[in-house]
């Protein structure tokens, strides 16, 4: 089967910033020892760089709707590399986390664009396969930092699994440079400040797009809190899994290579609210599973919980790419500072939880939140199928 080739690019793009942006969640526990602080401070090194994406992804719509898109994408995916080296050479923890505000602060000149990129070049049913090959990049570059850092860090340290991160990151540049086409479809927005509140004003108007946005806080939110929790739990006895065995642990990551294109399938024969209905059960269920005893368990669980998070992300973006018709940018950015702004919480939010009743408090708030995001899929989602009279 030929492989389009802006379907890759939008995968290397996909890769190339979500290599970076959770490498340290699977050596937390490395972490804290190497600086000597408590391992709620370490969940800082994640916070950090999804505050600095929520800060600027505003402004990055606004951009991008303005130059264009390809360049930003280029261009942010190289600079990405610098900070990543300054990660490796921290003194301090404090240090560590200003470098991964840095990176957070690049990190939406790729992602954000490239949807934008997408809404533009992809119509109909070719933006719903380029939609799931931005995704299915997203995920191995999920995958890939952590498993990294979390292997390499157990042979090498944790410093030289941050150098292989930035050398892998110089590699996803070079391919979203060769593969990505120039866009065709761009048209600049003109009129500066005063034209981009008016967008923002007009997106605010449109409820199914805020509908939108509170489904990615959750769905992110739930992401990150259970995959910083779990590895405090996973470290601890009775599993007392080493930094290369946490990171192995990730591999569960890989089943959104798995679900995001049978998602992509099911979205076009069932609808987008039917399928969503079903990756938040399968979450749940995943959820549940993970407070058994057994390792086994706790995997299985992160297999079901994961596949069905990723699910949700791919319809949340793609969502946004086939119905927003001005303005996609500064749409993706909005949605992408709400989205940030919701894993951002999840890095400390469930810490009380996690210190007064264990693991199952963190799965309590986190199978509240994903209710939460079907209900705000039952008002706008399906509303909106039945307006446009299809099911994608």
């Amino acid at each position: 089967m030929k492989i389009d080739r802006r379907d890759a690019g939008v995968a290397a793009a996909g890769l190339c910033s979500f290599i970076n942006l959770y490498v340290p969640q699977s050596i937390l526990p490395t972490l804290a020892d190497s600086f000597g602080v408590t391992p709620a401070r370490t969940g800082l090194t994640i916070t950090a760089p999804l505050l600095a994406v929520a800060l600027v992804a505003p402004f990055v719509g606004t951009i991008s709707d303005t130059l264009g898109r390809k360049r930003l994408i280029v261009t942010a995916s190289f600079a990405l590399v610098l900070p990543t080296l300054l990660v490796a050479d921290a003194g301090s923890l404090n240090a560590m986390v200003l470098w991964r505000f840095l990176q957070g602060l690049l990190l939406p000149f790729i992602f954000a664009v490239a949807v934008g990129y997408i809404g533009d070049e992809c119509p109909g049913t070719l933006g719903v396969r380029a939609a799931g090959s931005y995704a299915l990049g997203t995920i191995f570059g999920g995958f890939a930092g952590r498993f990294i850092a979390g292997v390499v860090s157990e042979w090498a340290g944790w410093r030289t699994a941050f150098v292989a991160i930035a050398a892998l990151t110089v590699i996803g540049a070079g391919a979203v440079a060769v593969l990505l086409p120039h866009e065709k479809n761009f048209r600049p927005l003109a009129g500066g400040a005063r034209a981009m509140f008016g967008t923002y004003a007009a997106h605010f108007r449109n409820p199914q797009l805020l509908a939108t946005c509170g489904i990615g806080f959750g769905m992110l939110f739930v992401n990150v809190g259970l995959y910083t929790f779990v590895n405090f739990r996973l470290a601890a006895p009775p599993f007392s899994l080493t930094p290369g065995q946490l990171g192995m642990v990730f591999v569960v990551y890989l089943v959104g290579l798995v679900t995001t294109p049978v998602s992509t399938r099911l979205v076009l024969r069932i609808g987008r609210f039917s399928t969503f209905v079903a990756a938040v059960v399968l979450a749940i269920v995943g959820m549940l599973l993970t407070l058994l005893p057994t390792l086994a368990g706790v995997i299985v669980g992160l297999v079901g919980a994961s596949g069905g998070l990723f699910v949700v992300q791919t319809l949340s973006l793609g969502w946004i790419a086939a119905t927003v018709r001005y303005a996609v940018s500064t749409a993706v950015g909005l949605y992408v500072t709400v989205f940030y702004i919701g894993g951002a919480l999840g890095g400390f939010a469930p810490a009380g939880l996690w210190q007064a009743y264990g693991w199952p408090g963190v799965v309590v708030l986190l199978v509240a939140a994903l209710l939460a995001m079907l209900l705000l899929a039952a008002l706008a989602w399906q509303k909106q199928g039945r307006q446009q009279g299809d099911t994608a």
